[in-house]
């Protein structure tokens, strides 16, 4: 199924901010409750979540969005760090009249919306760490791992990216058995924004972001009590030893380990897991309906 049908009945438009230029919003359940912000991972884009945002939108408020410096959002070239892009958050919230919203995002989009739950808990109600950056990495493994993701970051900013270059690294994202979602769609999208001139000048300073990830690391004394870790056993970098030293120093929280084949994409890989996970502890606080 494209994206496009995924996405159907979500209205797709420019958000202006104070302080960080104009950011692709994707919405639809307005008139719902209580609304739900997805974040997408380092490198990535509001699509991350075409399969979630429909679903989940019988029942919420959603947004989805393209972090500034990626995706069809604005691109200034700047020091790009966890904190700057929660401060991002914050702004597009405002300027979207969101005074609180639960959070949920993977990869990169977990580590911002665990600095913006510590440093603005008033404004924040339910807690997803999706597969999440920015905790620390307890294993050899998981170093590695992350010294093999630069690397295939860097295959895009030192190279022209190509159409193989984008392709490992979103299949770097998948489960072995899911390698298959990673379609010529998906990659075709992914290559046609970073081929934009203005992603070209970003993507190393991006890469900075990984690259320092120990420098920007979650405060995870200041979470919430409830938060989520949803988890797989084969995310790579944050590994199942890593996420269950982090979740042990959160007084409250809950570990959650997807059952369904998945790696760093959950909810993209397990949909209906997800969607049925998301639903309930929106609405409830707990994993089990």
């Amino acid at each position: 199924m494209s994206l496009w049908l995924d996405l159907l009945g979500t209205e797709i438009r420019y958000v202006t901010t104070k302080n960080f230029g104009t950011i692709r919003v994707a919405e639809a359940g307005k008139g719902n409750g209580d609304t739900i912000i997805f974040q997408h991972g380092l490198n990535g884009h509001l699509e991350a979540y075409a399969k979630n945002i429909v679903p989940l939108s019988k029942d919420f408020h959603v947004v989805a969005f393209d972090y500034v410096g990626h995706g069809l959002s604005s691109k200034p070239e700047r020091e790009y760090t966890p904190m700057m892009l929660a401060e991002q958050l914050g702004e597009l919230m405002d300027a979207m009249g969101i005074d609180k919203a639960h959070l949920s995002g993977e990869s990169l989009g977990g580590w911002v919306s665990g600095h913006f739950a510590a440093n603005h808990p008033e404004r924040v109600g339910r807690l997803m760490l999706n597969t999440a950056g920015g905790i620390p990495i307890v294993t050899d493994k998981g170093r590695q791992d992350l010294a093999t993701f630069i690397g295939l970051n860097k295959r895009n900013i030192d190279n022209t990216p190509s159409y193989e270059s984008v392709q490992a690294r979103m299949h770097w994202l998948m489960h072995e058995n899911n390698r298959h979602l990673v379609d010529a769609e998906l990659v075709d999208l992914r290559l046609g924004i970073y081929l934009r001139p203005e992603s070209r000048k970003v993507l190393p300073l991006l890469n900075r972001i990984i690259e320092n990830h120990d420098d920007y690391l979650i405060p995870l004394d200041k979470l919430p009590e409830g938060t989520l870790f949803l988890w797989t056993r084969d995310n790579p970098i944050h590994d199942t030893p890593s996420v269950e030293a982090a979740q042990a120093r959160v007084p409250g929280s809950t570990l959650y380990m997807m059952r369904g084949d998945a790696a760093h994409w959950p909810q993209y890989e397990a949909i209906d897991e997800f969607n049925t996970l998301a639903t309930n502890f929106f609405k409830t606080g707990r994993v089990e309906g």
